[in-house]
């Protein structure tokens, strides 16, 4: 009998520290995403701004990976949900994962999109309105940072910041745009690259967006409130 119960204990101690290293490498995966994903946002703004054509290849290039990541965090996943069937927080944790990878992905794609508008915009004279774009990604960007801070720390203060400072982030968008398009009335002659920046600033826009669904995300996986919509009243209601 005592022979058994330590071979149970053993199975049951093993069992745990590979549940353990599964979460942990899940979670990696994760955040070694949202490093890529940020540099890739980094190449394509940086492309733009020096106009490189080298940063926006990279930025281009670089989105393969994250792609590459989200398929690796949704089989990381599943492993866990079919080998270990987690439960409370655990289950929250991997499904959060999961979630972000997704929003990552995204955000790579709309970093990529940047990039792409930015290679055909070099191609014709440089327009000083282009430097008008940077403070928008600079407000995009360090959401995204902040969000990320969110999933890492699990800091729900924090993602339910997200959201004023989002919306500070689509009036700047939609102040950016009206003077844009008011310029490419003055000046026709650069109306494609007007265009394309009106793109890249909706790109921007969108960065945000998916910045506070990861705030989102992190806040069910640390609290399992669904804030979606509500905001900070789910944390009060529950």
């Amino acid at each position: 009998m005592v022979r058994s119960n330590n071979i149970v204990a053993t199975q049951t101690a093993h069992t745990l520290s590979t549940f353990n290293v599964a979460m942990k490498e899940i979670r990696n995966s994760v955040l070694t995403m949202a490093s890529i994903t940020q540099q890739n946002m980094e190449f394509a703004i940086r492309g733009l701004l020096e106009r490189s054509q080298e940063a926006c290849n990279e930025a281009i290039a670089d989105d393969d990976e994250v792609n590459s990541f989200e398929k690796v965090v949704d089989t990381e996943g599943m492993q866990i949900l079919i080998r270990f069937s987690p439960v409370a927080a655990d289950l929250r944790h991997v499904l959060a994962a999961m979630k972000i990878a997704g929003n990552l992905e995204r955000i790579s794609d709309q970093a990529q999109s940047v990039a792409r508008r930015a290679r055909k915009i070099i191609k014709h004279p440089e327009v000083s309105e282009t430097r008008s774009v940077e403070p928008l990604f600079e407000m995009a960007i360090n959401l995204y940072k902040d969000s990320i801070r969110c999933y890492a720390e699990g800091d729900v203060e924090l993602a339910l910041s997200l959201y004023e400072r989002d919306q500070e982030l689509d009036k700047a968008h939609s102040k950016m745009i009206k003077e844009l398009t008011k310029t490419m009335e003055r000046q026709p002659s650069n109306l494609k690259t007007y265009l394309h920046l009106i793109f890249i600033l909706r790109c921007l826009e969108r960065i945000g967006d998916h910045a506070v669904n990861i705030g989102e995300d992190a806040v069910f996986a640390e609290s399992a409130a669904d804030i979606r919509h509500v905001g900070a009243r789910a944390l009060t209601d529950s």
